[in-house]
């Protein structure tokens, strides 16, 4: 079993030092605390929970809010939730996942019972009904998405209104006239889900300055449907040459019904997906992305929720640049 004097050895601190960066009783510069949590990591150190805890009035413990809902796209939670986990154990953390629907009550029931000393909340929306309570009970807590108000909080997200327009721009650009964008189910914009709403609106805008003509139909994730949304989107559309899809779930279905009608991508109509790298890479054709940094995302909330947490002032906001790969899945638009 590793010992508190064999992690300080490996570090080359003294052993007091790494009590002080375990209990953050005392101010620890940020090169020597950033050492003695490598040699934690590295040397597979636990100090003992319950000690721990009385010793420094701290959990060390994170607690994830995700509440998992039957229309979201559960592998991109789950790989903002593994980097969060990750990135934990690199500050001596644990975390505690809690996907029940609570809302407000998961705030007011962490922020009472001191389970632990940072949150991180996933699925924000809008008008999000934890937020007040957030502000309320003070807790050192960073969101993985964007409010309507984001003022006084801290928030990590990717640009979903720049990834609008830039999907929109590369359609235009490339000389479609006629597009649509597919989006979640519709329960996803009854919650007013700030990634859904921002995409659209960013969408929108780009979409009337660059003279587009566009729809905007959300989708469920089965064949079913799929096969009704585009159904529904070229009957009245019949013109619509591209496609900008905010629905990993749906993408195959979306390939498979265009390819059943007799649509070929990109030669009839060109599709631009909101998606993960693998997603796109294991589409056919390989689809033409903004790629969702979920990895990114994860890391960078729990760099910023620590600091809060150390008392260290932290950015309040965090976007992240969208970056748009062009794959096979885009071309001309007619001429």
């Amino acid at each position: 079993m590793v010992t508190l004097a064999q992690v300080a050895r490996h570090a080359g601190v003294s052993p007091s030092t790494v009590s002080y960066v375990i209990s953050g009783k005392r101010s620890i510069s940020q090169d020597t605390r950033l050492r003695v949590e490598r040699s934690i990591a590295e040397l597979g150190y636990h100090p003992h929970a319950g000690a721990r805890a009385l010793a420094s009035n701290r959990s060390h413990v994170i607690a994830l809010v995700v509440p998992l809902r039957t229309d979201m796209f559960v592998p991109v939670m789950m790989e903002i939730a593994i980097a969060v986990t990750t990135t934990a154990r690199r500050y001596a953390h644990d975390v505690l996942l809690l996907t029940s629907e609570e809302g407000p009550s998961a705030i007011k029931r962490i922020a009472n019972s001191g389970l632990a000393d940072a949150m991180i909340l996933m699925d924000v929306e809008l008008e999000d009904e934890r937020i007040p309570l957030l502000r309320q009970t003070g807790t050192a807590a960073a969101l993985i998405g964007l409010p309507a108000d984001p003022a006084g909080l801290t928030c990590v997200d990717l640009d979903f209104e720049a990834t609008g327009r830039l999907a929109a721009d590369h359609l235009a650009d490339l000389g479609h006239r006629e597009v649509a964008l597919i989006g979640p189910a519709e329960s996803v914009y009854r919650r007013h889900t700030g990634f859904a709403e921002r995409t659209l609106a960013g969408f929108r805008q780009q979409a009337g300055e660059r003279g587009l003509r566009f729809l905007h139909r959300p989708c469920g994730d089965g064949h079913e449907a799929a096969s009704g949304t585009l159904s529904r989107i070229f009957e009245e559309r019949p013109g619509i040459t591209g496609l900008v899809v905010q629905n990993e779930a749906a993408l195959p279905h979306l390939l498979g019904q265009l390819r059943q009608s007799g649509r070929a991508v990109p030669e009839d109509v060109s599709v631009v997906a909101i998606c993960p790298d693998d997603v796109a890479l294991h589409s056919a054709p390989r689809l033409t992305s903004v790629s969702v940094p979920a990895k990114e995302m994860g890391q960078r909330a729990v760099e910023l929720v620590m600091a809060l947490a150390a008392g260290h002032p932290a950015e309040e906001l965090t976007l992240l640049t969208p970056a748009l790969t062009i794959r096979e899945s885009s071309g001309p638009g007619p001429r």
